[in-house]
């Protein structure tokens, strides 16, 4: 597994990064990958691990050491067979996840010493798609039975395709004018450029899923005809800021800014919604905020600031909060602000002002951790004539999820509330696994309970 040692020789290598003084002109995805050369040589860090933790940190349980070893025997084409096993888009996960398997890494006992797993698993996809690897997998046979699926994100689409290949009918329901949820129209393009989700759209077609676009879903009513209805409509209910001046114009939750922006990029819309030549604050320290700020940079705001209320994390790993292999909670400095703008932690939103539109933000330092008590004397206020709020999700919209009874399935965010892409396409194959089993058992009652007396009916 690997080479032996090569853990010990080879230093860790960092994606490349384009310049962010010139990124920042385009919206041209700015992270890339290292030659395939190199990228060996990093997959033979891969240490033949007796437990490896890896596994524990992937929500997918991917089979890193497999893929790695094989990355690293030059044997591409066995990889993304090995990658495929557990994951149906690696091409979204290498490029948005913040892989959670490198911090699980054995070799991140030593904090920042991981293997570079992410990269590899991109490598092995993108190489996947230009050698022609990569082709529809349509069912062998058709079980007759049609299932539903509501909503278009990874959780949907991984759910989607494979039910497809195990020869359900399945249509995709999206409210949206295309398919991708929010990898499609929430992360910028220069994160994921959309016609590699397109691609994968296209795949699903071919493999004989439906798609629906521009179609919204009220009620369950709706989809009577089918055997089974899969909701993945997300966690998309924002969390508000409930201060004055909440309700001047140029105050907009940040998933608003976000599709106006894709749509913009993509040309089906003017953009309503502009922080060119404007004093940029964005209430929220996640990805979200951060994707927010980088589009800012990109239309020339004149300022950007993001403000964060929980206080400034420590500088590395806190063993006594988040011992390895879990997840660190520590300072991490995103793609956006090393492009530019300001950050502060510890931050309460007092209020808003401007006559007729916001012009300022007020706000006080808090004490950093629950309940966030306000430090007297440390009352501030500044330009802010586009402001985003990025402070999370509560949950999915209830009208449907609160209706759903038998035959009725929720997955992904909406199920276990905002999460990373892996988890969603986690929660999606693991759905679809639950309505194959809930439909065979289904299918089975319905046939004993059709059967003429003394009928041998099979067991399925």
């Amino acid at each position: 597994m690997g080479r032996i040692g090569a853990f010990k020789k080879v230093t860790r290598l960092e994606a490349p990064e384009r310049d962010p003084r010139t990124r920042i002109g385009d919206t041209r995805e700015f992270v890339g990958t290292l030659p395939l050369a190199d990228l060996r040589e990093q997959a033979a860090r891969c240490m033949e691990c007796g437990v490896p933790f890896c596994h524990h940190g992937c929500p997918l349980g991917n089979l890193i050491p497999e893929w790695n070893d094989l990355v690293y025997r030059d044997n591409w084409r066995e990889a993304i067979d090995q990658l495929h096993r557990t994951n149906n888009f690696p091409e979204f996960t290498g490029r948005l996840c913040p892989a959670p398997c490198e911090a699980a890494c054995v070799l991140e006992i030593e904090e920042g010493n991981g293997v570079s797993i992410k990269q590899v698993e991109r490598a092995i996809v993108d190489r996947a798609w230009r050698e022609g690897w990569i082709v529809p997998q349509p069912p062998v046979r058709s079980t007759g039975r049609s299932v539903a699926v509501v909503g278009s994100g990874p959780a949907g689409l991984a759910c989607a395709q494979q039910l497809a290949r195990a020869g359900e009918r399945v249509v995709v329901y999206e409210r949206d004018e295309a398919a991708g949820g929010l990898v499609r129209f929430g992360v910028p393009e220069f994160k994921i450029e959309k016609h590699l989700v397109e691609r994968r759209v296209d795949q699903l077609r071919a493999e004989g899923v439906e798609f629906r676009l521009g179609v919204e879903i009220v009620s369950l009513e709706q989809l009577a005809d089918h055997d089974a209805v899969v909701l993945a409509i997300g966690s998309r209910v924002p969390r508000d800021l409930l201060v004055p001046g909440r309700e001047l114009p140029g105050v907009h939750f940040a998933m608003e800014y976000l599709y106006d922006r894709a749509r913009a990029i993509a040309g089906t819309s003017d953009g309503e919604i502009t922080a060119a030549g404007k004093h940029v604050v964005v209430v929220g320290g996640g990805d979200t905020g951060a994707d927010c700020v980088a589009h800012a940079h990109r239309e020339g705001a004149s300022s950007v600031v993001q403000i964060e209320l929980v206080g400034e994390p420590p500088a590395s790993r806190p063993d006594d909060v988040t011992p390895w292999p879990a997840w660190p909670m520590k300072l991490r400095t995103s793609y956006a602000l090393k492009e530019g703008g300001a950050r502060d932690f510890a931050i309460s939103t007092t209020h808003l002002s401007g006559d007729g539109r916001v012009e300022r933000i007020h706000w006080q330092h808090n004490t950093g951790r629950p309940p966030f008590d306000l430090v007297p004397g440390t009352e501030e206020d500044r330009p802010a004539e586009l402001v985003l709020l990025a402070m999370g999700f509560t949950g999915p919209e209830q009208r449907l999820v609160e209706d759903a009874g038998d035959g009725v399935f929720v997955t992904g965010d909406a199920r276990r509330g905002q999460s990373l892409v892996v988890w969603a396409i986690a929660e999606g194959r693991a759905t679809a696994r639950a309505v194959r089993s809930w439909l065979d058992e289904r299918h089975a009652s319905d046939s004993i309970a059709a059967a003429r007396h003394g009928e041998y009916t099979p067991a399925r």
